[in-house]
C-alpha cells in the first residue's frame, strides 16, 4: 500500500478538493484526508502510479507538491537535518565572507559546491581562507542580524520530539552556527565544521577532520546506532550536493527547495511547502503538531 501526499505552500493554500478527487480516482485511490483543509491531503493507493512523475511536474505548475511513498513505516523516530539553506535561510559563510568584502565571489563558490560542481572540502578550504584576519566578534553579529529560521523549522523538530524522536542537526557549515541554530530549535545535538580563531581572529582555517559529504552518512550510522533504530526509522532533509549521501541512506530522504542536481536524485522533493512538509507526509495533521 502507498500513500499520496499533496501539499500546498502554507501562506497560499490553494489545494482544492476537485483536484484531489480527480487525481484518486484516476490512480483508484482511497477516501481523501485532510491534513490542513486547503493545505494538505492524503490518500491511500494500491500501488506506485506509472505517470508519478508526470503528475508531479503538472502540479508544480499549479504550485503544489507531490509525494508518493510506502505506507508502512512513513512515522520516523529521527529527523537528520543540514543546517544553511534549510534549518536557516542563508548561507553561513556567504554572509561571514560579505562582511569580509568577498561576498559575491564567496557565494559563487558556495553556488557552485552545492550544485556539485566543485569538491566540497576543497571548495570550503578555499573560502574560509578569504576569510582570514576577519574579527571573530562578526560570527556573533551575523548570527544576530542575518541568520533567519526556515519556516516550519520549529515545528518539525517539536513535533518529532514530543512522539519520542530524536532530532540530529549535521551541517557542513560551522560549529558557532549549528550550536546556536540546535539551541534556538530544540536539536538534542549539532556537527559541523569549527573555525580556528587565534588573537581573536578567523585564521582562514579549519579543524581537521573536515566534516563533509560522508561525515553526513557517518552521523547518520552513529546516531542511528547509539539509538538502536534502523537508518529506515530516519528522515534526513537537505539541499545541496554534499547532503545526497545522507538523502540516500536515510528511510525517507528529503530535498528541500534543493539544487535541481540534488532534486533529480531524489524521489521525495518538496518545492511549494515548508518544513512542515516533512510532518504531513509522515501523517502527521496540523492538529497534531506541537508548539514549539
Amino acid at each position: 500500500m502507498y500513500i499520496a501526499t499533496v501539499l500546498s505552500h502554507p501562506q497560499t493554500r490553494n489545494l482544492e478538493g476537485s483536484l484531489l478527487d480527480s487525481l484518486r480516482n484516476a490512480w483508484g485511490g482511497g477516501d481523501v484526508v485532510w491534513l490542513n483543509p486547503d493545505e494538505a491531503a492524503e490518500f491511500a493507493l494500491p500501488a506506485m502510479p506509472d505517470n508519478r512523475w508526470q503528475v508531479w511536474q503538472d502540479l508544480q505548475g499549479m504550485g503544489l507538491d507531490l509525494v508518493v511513498q510506502p505506507a508502512q513505516g512513513r512515522r520516523k523516530r529521527m529527523l537528520l537535518a543540514d543546517m544553511d539553506s534549510t534549518m536557516i535561510q542563508q548561507e553561513c559563510i556567504d554572509e561571514l565572507a560579505d562582511m569580509a568584502g568577498v561576498g559575491a565571489h564567496v557565494a559563487g563558490i558556495t553556488a557552485r559546491a552545492m550544485n556539485g560542481e566543485l569538491d566540497f572540502e576543497a571548495a570550503l578550504l578555499e573560502r574560509v581562507a578569504l576569510l582570514r584576519g576577519l574579527d571573530a566578534d562578526v560570527i556573533a553579529q551575523v548570527l544576530r542580524e542575518r541568520i533567519t529560521f526556515m519556516p516550519g523549522g520549529a515545528a518539525l523538530v517539536a513535533t518529532m520530539k514530543a512522539q519520542g524522536g530524536y532530532a540530529a542537526l549535521v551541517s557542513g557549515g560551522f560549529t558557532s552556527f549549528t550550536a546556536r541554530v540546535a539551541e534556538e530549535l530544540g536539536f538534542d545535538e549539532n556537527r559541523a565544521n569549527t573555525l580556528l580563531v587565534d588573537g581573536g581572529k578567523l585564521t582562514g582555517d579549519v579543524a581537521r577532520p573536515i566534516l563533509g559529504r560522508q561525515a553526513k552518512i557517518e552521523a547518520l550510522e552513529q546516531i542511528s546506532a547509539k539509538l538502536g533504530i534502523a537508518e529506515a526509522d530516519v528522515i534526513a532533509v537537505g539541499d545541496g550536493a554534499n547532503d545526497l549521501g545522507m538523502l540516500h541512506r536515510a528511510g525517507t530522504g528529503v530535498a528541500l527547495h534543493a539544487k535541481p542536481v540534488v532534486a533529480a536524485e531524489c524521489d521525495v522533493r518538496i518545492n511549494h511547502g515548508d518544513l512542515t512538509a516533512l510532518l504531513f507526509i509522515q501523517g502527521y495533521s496540523r492538529s497534531e503538531f506541537a508548539t514549539p
